[in-house]
């Protein structure tokens, strides 16, 4: 039976983020998620790195100040999956008044300690670009900053960097039995693609199972927590691009809620989210119909151009596993996050709650709790050491691009940018000994070559064209949908070294 000081429990932003820095403080972790890296909450985000302005309202002043400190520790980490963007804020007369608003961007811009990314304005919506997509009666808005990541990317690094200091990471590979000793716990292991189980031994637990949380609980018997989640499904739509520049909007929406527009991987826009809470976990979140006309009703409040449900493209929904703090309603519920240490006996940590933009600190949080317990004696390291891909030069990733430019000048355009947004760094290897474009191998449809698939199997855990299409990358907006069971045939024969 293998033994490890650690094991974590989940493959989301947490699990992954748990792992790595516990590996890269010494002691020995295995890693096992049930389906593939960030396939459901953390790769169904807003895919914003932000304070959450809106938290405010909500007294939630706490969590504001580290999210916003969190967003330039990360934005220093990985520059190519995380990047400034300056938010356009129309104002709605019929909703907060503009000295509300104010003051809650006074606050955003200063209790985080910025130091990156420029302040907040009061902009003249008749002159700024924004303006000219919105209705006439928006005349006045606001801008502020806050960061864009590729949010299931994010997941994916932290694992290889846990994997690359020596972390075992076992995706599709799910926890079916807990049995609890006094100083060490016995975890029986499933691969759900041959069905075989094993065991192992660990000293201690992290329950980062995010929506089964409460699951993985169960299957200790004896083990029960206080601590409760609540279930919040949020969702969103791609439509064709709906405008012609790179601001993204946030829209006030009458229910109290906001709304976002984001610019999506160069054509399209992306609207939402939704906050609806859920009785039972659903085997995989989908958007409904209401959630659908809910998105495009809202935004639609905005916007010249009208917003149909038939413009959706691509929509996808997620399980926000959020600490119940007994909110009355679910938009109104902390995206903070609760650590419940248990050491009656062989120690175990569940995770409650909690937002992408926290999942740094939090796992360094989990470690303080754990480090009396496994004997850790190496302080945290991760707030100043980018994550695989991140080391670019003075975290200049324009003056990065121009390089890649020079270095890959038979690269079309925009597969060169592609490749230098989602592996920074790790573009030397992922083209290397490349020297034209027919070295990229087979070309499966539009912007997807074999190059990039070996790669992803190699070094990001993939084994599905759907983790290439929509969670290593969003490709699957751009590939035909005969070419997926054609990729998904060249994978497996991979796989199995055909």
């Amino acid at each position: 039976m293998r033994a490890y000081d650690l094991l974590v429990i989940g493959g989301g932003v947490n699990g992954a983020g748990i792992a790595r820095d516990a590996a890269g403080r010494g002691i020995s972790v295995l890693l096992c998620e049930q389906d593939d890296l960030a396939q459901h909450t953390s790769s169904a985000s807003t895919k914003l790195i932000h304070g959450g302005l809106r938290y405010l309202e909500n007294y939630d002043f706490a969590l504001v100040r580290h999210a916003l400190h969190e967003r330039e520790v990360l934005l220093r980490a990985a520059p190519h999956i995380i990047w400034p963007l300056r938010f356009v804020l129309p104002h709605h007369r019929a909703l907060r008044p503009q000295w509300m608003i104010r003051i809650g961007l006074f606050l955003y811009d200063h209790i985080g300690g910025r130091k990156l990314l420029p302040g907040s304005q009061r902009i003249d919506l008749r002159r700024h670009p924004a303006g000219a997509y919105l209705k006439p009666e928006y005349t006045t808005g606001f801008e502020y900053s806050d960061c864009w990541v590729q949010d299931a990317r994010l997941v994916v690094l932290n694992a290889m960097d846990a994997q690359a200091r020596g972390a075992d990471i076992l995706t599709r590979t799910r926890c079916t039995g807990l049995r609890r000793g006094a100083s060490h716990w016995v975890a029986e292991l499933r691969d759900e693609s041959s069905g075989a189980c094993d065991q192992v031994q660990v000293r201690a637990l992290v329950n980062a199972a995010g929506p089964w949380v409460e699951q993985v609980l169960n299957l200790d018997a004896g083990r029960r927590s206080t601590k409760r989640l609540r279930l919040v499904k949020g969702s969103h739509i791609v439509v064709p691009r709906l405008f012609d520049h790179d601001y993204p909007y946030i829209f006030q929406n009458a229910d109290g809620r906001v709304l976002f527009a984001i610019p999506f991987e160069q054509d399209f826009t992306l609207l939402g989210t939704t906050d609806q809470e859920v009785r039972e976990l659903p085997a995989r979140a989908q958007i409904s119909d209401w959630e659908i006309a809910y998105i495009c009703r809202a935004v639609g409040e905005y916007f010249k151009q009208p917003i149909r449900p038939e413009d959706a493209l691509w929509s996808y929904s997620g399980i926000r596993p959020l600490y119940d703090d007994a909110a009355i309603s679910a938009s109104k519920v902390t995206r903070d996050y609760k650590l419940d240490l248990d050491t009656s006996a062989a120690p175990i940590l569940s995770v409650f709650g909690g937002k992408i933009t926290t999942y740094r600190v939090l796992a360094e949080q989990a470690l303080h709790l754990l480090a009396g317990i496994l004997d850790i004696r190496h302080p945290g390291w991760t707030a100043d050491c980018p994550l695989p891909g991140g080391d670019i030069d003075n975290n200049d990733f324009d003056v990065f691009l121009t390089g890649c430019r020079t270095r890959y000048p038979w690269l079309p355009k925009h597969l060169l940018y592609d490749y230098a947004r989602n592996y920074g760094t790790r573009i030397s290897q992922l083209l290397a000994g490349c020297h034209d474009i027919q070295a990229l191998g087979h070309h499966f449809d539009g912007p997807l070559y074999e190059r990039e698939v070996a790669y992803l199997m190699a070094h990001e855990f993939a084994h599905t064209a759907e983790d290439v299409l929509w969670r290593r990358s969003k490709k699957g907006l751009r590939v035909a949908a005969e070419v997926v069971p054609v990729l998904d045939e060249w994978m497996a024969a991979r796989h199995n070294g055909h």
